[in-house]
């Protein structure tokens, strides 16, 4: 019997959503809270199950988008101007927000998540999320229909930003339905308000919105139409997680390919299985899923980090960990992919793991990264060349950082293995830099 894996899409997305939370405090449960309000009033509006289960995961995804247009992350894209609201006081608590333009970050989200083929269909509903009503006209958008979805999405968008997380729920709603009431027509499609009015004289729904056990309530109205992903679409997905991790800098735009390849390279050439090869390139996609905890002035600093700012950086590993634990059936990716900085001799971060607890995956993957790191072209230095970069590795194997069995064989096989990782971030440095024309 072959080996296959079996990892539930819902639980990948809320992996996703809980890694796009660690951009700033004030997003905390942002995409799942939307999800959640969106969900809601489709069930109320009216439409299918089918069509609620895409809400949910448009939901949760819909600001991909906004993690490449700002090189810092407290300038997050979504503010409702105050011109729009008469009374602002609820905003009083949040910071202030650069606005950098609603339809571009929904239009980058687009063009993200169509590449990931199971979300093709529903990644319209993100690049319409926030198109206004303005009396019809927004029905479509240059020649294009606009969702329905898309128009739920804007309004639960909306109401959640309205929410003040710091007071009780219920004493907010009924301002903020007035405040929803007053854009009826203008901002949102009359309907949805209806659907949402009626849905907001039920304690339940807002007593549900600001729950601990959202995610719990979301999975149950997926529950029978939940996706489970195999080996070929769980690698799929993971390319797009790192897209999104990735294309946050120019800095660092094909780094997860290049650790992905150099990784699988290694691991077959060490006796690994195809099973544990093909599992190994998804955690090399995955591994540095935590840098999103860590702001771009710091991934993209060209000078030495100061002890603050590593220790930031020591962050991303354990977020790593912390996002993929909650999936089942990503257990050996989740290690191999979120010890990859620590050390043979117990001095890494951020577990300090030993010997003993550091699997040959994981011992693999700190390989890789590191000479990734070091042979990849960065904006301001060249990649280093191979005498150069296999004497920083093996320096590292004498000093206990590295496995020096895995460093021998990089270095007994180097040519083959920094071809392919030269070629592979090669095309992925043209398609970084077609999207981006495109985009533009």
């Amino acid at each position: 019997m072959s080996e296959e894996l079996k990892v539930p899409l819902f639980d990948m997305v809320m992996c996703l959503s809980d890694a796009m939370d660690l951009l700033s405090p004030y997003l905390a449960g942002h995409h799942k809270r939307v999800a959640y309000i969106a969900a809601s009033i489709a069930s109320e509006y009216g439409m299918t199950k089918e069509e609620e289960k895409s809400i949910i995961i448009s939901g949760a995804l819909h600001d991909a988008g906004a993690f490449s247009l700002s090189e810092r992350i407290d300038s997050f894209n979504w503010k409702i101007s105050q011109d729009i609201w008469n009374e602002v006081e609820v905003f009083d608590s949040y910071p202030s927000y650069e606005y950098i333009g609603s339809v571009s970050h929904s239009e980058l989200g687009y063009q993200l998540i169509k590449q990931f083929s199971p979300f093709n269909k529903l990644a319209s509903l993100v690049r319409y999320h926030h198109i206004p009503w303005d009396g019809g006209e927004g029905a479509t958008f240059k020649g294009e229909e606009v969702p329905i979805g898309s128009h739920i999405l804007h309004l639960a968008d909306a109401v959640d930003i309205l929410i003040n997380r710091d007071k009780e729920v219920i004493n907010q709603s009924e301002k903020i339905c007035k405040k929803i009431l007053a854009e009826s027509g203008k901002l949102f499609v009359p309907e949805v308000v209806d659907a949402f009015i009626n849905l907001a004289k039920r304690e339940s729904f807002w007593f549900n919105i600001v729950s601990p056990t959202i995610i719990r309530n979301l999975k149950k109205r997926i529950d029978g139409s939940n996706i489970e992903l195999n080996r070929e679409t769980l690698l799929s997905l993971a390319k797009f997680f790192s897209q999104i991790i990735d294309f946050r800098s120019r800095f660092t735009a094909t780094h997860s390919s290049g650790v992905a390849v150099s990784a699988e390279a290694l691991a077959s050439l060490m006796g690994m299985s195809d099973f544990d090869c093909h599992k190994i390139k998804i955690a090399g996609y995955l591994h540095d899923l935590g840098k999103l905890a860590v702001p771009p002035e710091i991934l993209n600093k060209d000078a030495k980090l100061t002890k603050e700012e590593f220790n930031i950086i020591k962050k991303h590993p354990f977020y790593t960990y912390q996002i993929l634990d909650r999936v089942q059936g990503l257990e050996e990716i989740k290690i191999w992919a979120s010890l990859h900085h620590e050390r043979i001799d117990g001095k890494g971060y951020p577990f300090k793991s030993d010997i003993d607890d550091i699997p040959l995956g994981s011992r693999i993957m700190a390989v890789a990264d590191v000479f990734t790191a070091i042979t990849e072209d960065r904006p301001y230095r060249k990649g280093m060349n191979k005498d150069r970069a296999l004497k920083i590795v093996d320096d590292m194997a004498k000093d206990s950082a590295l496995d020096r069995e895995v460093a021998l064989v990089l270095k007994d096989n180097y040519k083959c293995i920094n071809e392919v990782r030269n070629e592979t971030q090669m095309n992925k440095a043209k398609e970084y830099d077609f999207f981006w024309r495109k985009m533009r």
